[in-house]
């Protein structure tokens, strides 16, 4: 046992430090007066926050994955079917076997498909580059300008966009009828050069843009021309690549416009399809195969494109 010499005598100093860490750890722990206290449930913010993260993510994953899956098995059922032999075309069966290129044989056969995708293809772009300019000038008119009955302009912008189709179909026949237009693609193209939506959409994009970059535009000494195609449109190309894949999805599916204006049924894809589905039958495989060849236009268009939808998602869960 050691001993410290004092002044007062010989001192214990293991006695001291346990003394002393006793008191210490007495000093630690709260008193209580109703004795022991009950042990508290866990909860979720008791666990880490790194798994706290990790489960809502997996619950976020398997989510998106059965929206996925029911959002492609329309598609996979359309190529299954599209793959079956001409005989098996009713089959339930979730797995085409065995497969068989039959249908698109017979589609190349009775249709002029690949002529008809020519066709569309040139409308669909006509449609898509005219509705994707006048969005642009009038959003950037309406966002940035102010002018006499901009109000007004707003209002029937967005009531033309809210009214149905077909209140202004028969009008639009027969003005393509007057105008001579009938059983061409122009037709086709002349009621749709403007679109509601594209403008209502981008325009909520140019009011966002930063003002600053437009002011040192105009000090550099560009005009509002120069300023919109060389500061803005640059910086808003993925809101125009989304909006570029909406336009033109929409310009390539219209069956019910089309279908109105050509009289002709080898003009188009889509009206194409309709050759197919007869009174004495419907060749539901010939069908699916003409619709899946169709859908590929779609399909390359977006994988060009899909690097600036997602930007323009993500930029605009940042605003």
């Amino acid at each position: 046992m050691a001993f410290v010499l004092d002044t007062d005598g010989p001192v214990d100093t293991r006695a001291t430090e346990r003394t002393v860490l006793r008191d210490t750890v007495l000093a630690a722990t709260p008193a209580t007066t109703t004795g022991t206290p009950r042990p508290r449930k866990a909860t979720d913010s008791d666990l880490p926050v790194g798994a706290r993260s990790s489960g809502a993510l997996a619950t976020g994953h398997v989510v998106l994955a059965v929206v996925a899956v029911f959002s492609v098995f329309p598609v996979y059922w359309l190529f299954a079917t599209a793959f079956r032999r001409p005989e098996d075309q009713l089959s339930q069966s979730p797995v085409p076997w065995p497969l068989s290129i039959q249908n698109f044989i017979d589609v190349s056969g009775q249709i002029p498909i690949w002529g008809m995708m020519g066709n569309t293809l040139v409308m669909a772009i006509f449609m898509t580059v005219f509705q994707l300019l006048t969005s642009i000038l009038a959003s950037y008119a309406f966002a940035r300008f102010d002018f006499f009955g901009k109000p007004v302009a707003q209002f029937l912008f967005v009531g033309s966009w809210l009214v149905p189709f077909q209140i202004t179909m028969i009008p639009n026949y027969l003005l393509v009828s007057q105008m001579g237009l009938l059983n061409t693609i122009a037709g086709v193209v002349v009621p749709n050069l403007v679109s509601a939506f594209g403008v209502l959409l981008l325009m909520e994009h140019m009011r966002a843009f930063p003002g600053e970059l437009l002011d040192a535009a105009k000090i550099d000494g560009r005009g509002s021309w120069a300023s919109l195609w060389t500061v803005v449109v640059p910086n808003m190309r993925p809101a125009l690549a989304a909006l570029t894949i909406m336009l033109f999805i929409s310009a390539w599916n219209d069956y019910l416009w089309p279908s109105l204006v050509l009289r002709q049924s080898d003009a188009l894809i889509q009206v194409g399809i309709r050759s197919f589905l007869t009174a004495e039958g419907n060749n539901w495989g010939a069908v699916m195969a003409a619709s899946g060849i169709a859908c590929i236009p779609v399909f390359l268009i977006y994988i060009f494109l899909q690097k600036y939808v997602i930007a323009a998602f993500v930029r605009s869960g940042m605003k």
